[in-house]
């Protein structure tokens, strides 16, 4: 499953708890490469290292493989297809992101480029450019119901691909 979407779409959230529902495990790419310094540089521009997306590849490649694995990141275009039976693009309306971004600190640039990125449903259209469209799905990403909501139909989800495939 990957899950991908602007900052502050509520991603972490979701996969987290899904993970924990599902019994599946959770990888965060922004974490696993913290930890990992898997970098290729630093963005003056945008304050922050670039993912060396390669190397993240390697280091995710055994885990993927075995299956059950949730992927949070922002994207999910340098992925393999293989690795995804699903991917969930999470959306949230400008409003409730522009409040979340701001409280994480974003400004100037950062926090303009990252609204008119959810604005031009540009993370949804690189996922159905990068997987066949029938198995990339919007979510609202809003409200706590909204959380509850997504929860439980991928919660189906997985259940019917569990019968389906076992």
């Amino acid at each position: 499953v990957c899950s991908p979407g602007t900052p502050g779409v509520g991603k972490t959230t979701l996969g987290k708890e899904l993970a924990s529902r599902a019994g599946l495990s959770y990888v965060n790419v922004g974490d696993l490469a913290r930890e990992g310094e898997l970098y290729e540089g630093f963005d003056e521009e945008y304050d922050c290292p670039i993912l060396d997306e390669d190397r993240v590849i390697d280091e995710l490649e055994d885990r993927m493989s075995e299956g059950g694995v949730i992927v949070d990141y922002h994207g999910c275009d340098f992925f393999p297809e293989r690795w995804f039976h699903i991917v969930f693009v999470l959306r949230t309306e400008n409003s409730f992101l522009y409040d979340r971004l701001e409280s994480r600190g974003y400004t100037g640039k950062k926090l303009q480029d990252n609204i008119q990125c959810e604005i031009f449903q540009t993370l949804y259209e690189e996922a159905v450019l990068s997987y066949k469209k029938e198995i990339v799905h919007q979510l609202p990403s809003n409200t706590p119901e909204d959380l509850e909501r997504n929860l439980d139909q991928i919660m189906q989800w997985i259940e019917q691909w569990m019968k389906d495939n076992n």
